[in-house]
């Protein structure tokens, strides 16, 4: 009888500025291998609409820190869509955390350290059995150090704004493509520069500029890598 073999289960880790194509990346990396994928930015857009829609200050810390302990951020598969969606106390708000207004004020969220202790917890434990791929900001230098497969994606501030008004546009939101260019740099400045876990490409991330590749050509270029680390000869 043949020996059955056992694939190790990775972690793949996809940090990067907005709007690159990372989250659409990490989805479709994680259905060619099977592994949960873990959209972290939809955790902070999350806890921004909490906040949002129960009037609390982002600078009111105390109910912030009550807030992190009374809201629930879960995943659930899209069985019609394929699309991983955020839940919000059971609730799906997917669309909601997707608004423009949602885009203007996450930084601002993000930067506050007891809401970034609390997601990176949650992060870590949802990772903790591996075989998982993680987009956003600071997984593979806070989150998942050790993580086998570490991306840093960019791309022209301009490109990216236009996909991100494509995206809008679907959903019916129409938005001037210089507010969006504006939001782009404004969050890139602040989650580059903030104190807690800033955005930054690890020492050992591998740099993937996707300006002109479409998401076929980028998705080929992270499974390259995952490759790479599951075939990597032991020393």
């Amino acid at each position: 009888m043949a020996a059955r073999v056992v694939m190790k289960q990775l972690v793949i880790a996809i940090d990067g500025y907005s709007s690159c194509g990372k989250s659409t990346t990490a989805k479709a990396v994680a259905a060619a291998l099977h592994y949960a994928y873990v959209d972290t930015g939809a955790m902070y857009r999350a806890v921004t609409l909490y906040l949002l829609e129960h009037n609390i200050s982002f600078e009111d810390l105390g109910q912030v820190e009550q807030a992190l302990h009374t809201l629930h951020i879960s995943f659930r598969r899209n069985r019609r869509t394929g699309r991983n969606e955020v839940l919000l106390d059971g609730v799906n708000r997917e669309d909601d955390i997707r608004q423009m207004v949602i885009s203007n004020s996450v930084s601002e969220v993000s930067v506050i350290p007891m809401v970034r202790h609390a997601m990176v917890a949650q992060q870590q434990r949802m990772g903790r059995k591996r075989g998982v791929v993680m987009d956003g900001r600071d997984i593979g230098t806070t989150v998942f150090p050790d993580a086998e497969v570490k991306v840093f994606m960019t791309a022209d501030v301009v490109v990216r704004a236009q996909r991100r008004q494509a995206e809008l546009a679907e959903k019916g939101e129409q938005v001037p493509l210089e507010d969006i260019i504006e939001n782009l740099r404004k969050r890139d400045h602040l989650d580059s520069t903030r104190a807690e876990s800033p955005l930054r490409r690890a020492a050992d991330a591998v740099l993937l500029d996707t300006t002109h590749l479409v998401i076929d050509e980028q998705v080929d270029f992270v499974l390259e890598r995952v490759s790479a680390a599951l075939f990597a000869p032991r020393g």
